[in-house]
């Protein structure tokens, strides 16, 4: 192998082992849930489907919006997160915000953002408080018109869930709402179009779905590689187990590489130290 695959391959292993860490930070520390959480939780690709868009909900300013108002002539990006939650949902919103950040294109000009809280219980407020907050980090002029959190009830929250394939649940012994990450590409129709899973979204991709999307074009389903990150273990009664193991794995993988990579170079340094150049050109080995 070439010292440049080498390092390619070292490289490859240390962004895994980040991307790992950073999942392992939003879960690890979280309370234990019941075992059947995790089998009701998960973000199914539903492309192609309608978004109900006479769904009702409240806006930020306490206004009372159906769900149509931001769809027109824009592709619109759909989260469903809740506010008060204390670590998975945060790292989706950073995701998000991360990503605006490095796109030519800006939210209200270019596209919109819905961002609407499942739990039924949060206040518009609580979403005006999470609006500026990320308004603030994104830094973009007019970004305010184009980034909308919303809040509701039960019937429209779950109506919209459903459409979008977004499965969660209370779990009463946490406290907290069991879910998955990812957001959701749409047509400015309200055709599902394209789905990104995790908590990082590549600008690239983004940026092609929503280029697709802006064009009524409906994407092809994506691996969900990424919800690993939140699998849930019934013989510890905790998530993460499954980020262990990835950076148990990739922290061996990464140290038999570097082992590999220092005893390729030892023993070729080894080898030429037993050839002597001598005239006419030639090489006597030593062996």
């Amino acid at each position: 192998m070439k010292t440049v695959e080498i390092k390619k391959s070292i490289v490859s292993l240390l962004v895994l082992i980040g991307i790992a860490a950073r999942c392992s930070m939003a879960q690890l520390a979280s309370p234990t849930p019941a075992p059947q959480v995790f089998e009701k939780v998960g973000i199914d690709q539903k492309l192609n489907e309608q978004i109900p868009l006479n769904l009702e909900f409240i806006d930020e300013s306490g206004n009372t919006v159906d769900l149509g108002t931001y769809f027109s002539e824009k592709p619109v990006i759909v989260s469903l997160v809740y506010y008060k939650c204390p670590m998975l949902c945060t790292q989706v919103l950073n995701g998000m915000v991360e990503t605006f950040r490095t796109l030519k294109y800006t939210a209200g000009k270019d596209f919109e953002v819905v961002t609407v809280s499942i739990d039924p219980t949060e206040t518009h407020e609580l979403a005006a408080e999470k609006k500026q907050q990320y308004i603030e980090a994104y830094e973009r002029s007019g970004a305010a018109k184009g980034w909308h959190f919303l809040v509701g009830k039960q019937e429209s929250i779950a109506a919209l869930a459903d459409a979008v394939g977004f499965r969660y649940i209370y779990d009463q012994p946490t406290g907290q709402f069991a879910h998955s990450s990812g957001i959701m590409v749409a047509t400015p129709e309200g055709k599902l179009a394209r789905y990104l899973y995790g908590i990082e979204y590549a600008a690239k991709d983004l940026t092609f779905s929503m280029m697709e999307a802006s064009k009524g074009n409906i994407g092809s389903p994506v691996e969900k590689l990424l919800l690993l990150c939140y699998h849930y273990d019934p013989m510890t009664g905790k998530y993460g187990v499954v980020v262990g193991n990835i950076l148990r794995g990739a922290g061996a993988l990464t140290i038999l590489f570097l082992g590999g990579y220092m005893l390729v170079n030892f023993l070729r340094d080894k080898k030429k130290s037993k050839t002597l150049p001598i005239v006419e050109g030639k090489t006597i080995s030593l062996n």
